[in-house]
């Protein structure tokens, strides 16, 4: 048992690692720097160690590009809302496409939902300098990316036999 979550707190490590270091490869879309290595790897601890890691390792994630001046206040309500929800559907379902689908959607949407309040009250905007959905689209755009990117990822391991090594208990 403590072997297993030793394996799994070391993957969390890595994964973290990668989004930090993948979010140096991002992309201005309006107010928002659109990452899409961050929602890869929210798919990937959701395939590999389940929602709560997942939620973890995105919180970790935009806390150190936060820290690092590498992201924004917006890395939060996206990453951590894609995390939970793709770790929640795949958890249930073992279906990667819905798990693709709950990623876009959860930080998409409900990330960029939950977005506009953050930069009102915490980051000092106006409302009228950013629309209701101003946080949308942008959001939509990485998270389709690192989905992508994360669906090629899942192939290549599942091919190669690596996934069901990653993923034993």
């Amino acid at each position: 048992m403590k072997k297993n979550q030793t394996k799994k707190l070391c993957i969390a490590g890595i994964l973290c690692a990668v989004a930090v270091v993948g979010s140096m490869f991002s992309f201005p879309v309006f107010g928002s720097k659109c990452a899409p290595v961050q929602h890869m790897v929210n798919i990937l601890c959701a395939v590999i160690l389940g929602p709560w890691y997942g939620v973890s390792v995105a919180f970790a994630a935009s806390l150190i590009r936060n820290l690092l001046g590498l992201g924004s206040l917006m890395a939060f309500p996206g990453s951590m809302i894609g995390a939970l929800l793709c770790g929640i559907v795949y958890w249930k379902s073992k279906k990667l496409s819905l798990t693709l689908v709950a990623e876009v959607f959860g930080t998409a949407v409900l990330g960029g939902l939950c977005a506009y309040p953050v930069a009102i009250f915490l980051m000092g905007k106006s409302a009228g300098d950013i629309a209701f959905y101003a946080y949308i689209i942008p959001f939509l755009i990485s998270t389709a990316g690192g989905a992508a990117l994360s669906a090629v990822l899942i192939g290549a391991l599942k091919a190669t036999g690596a996934l069901k090594n990653l993923m034993e208990q």
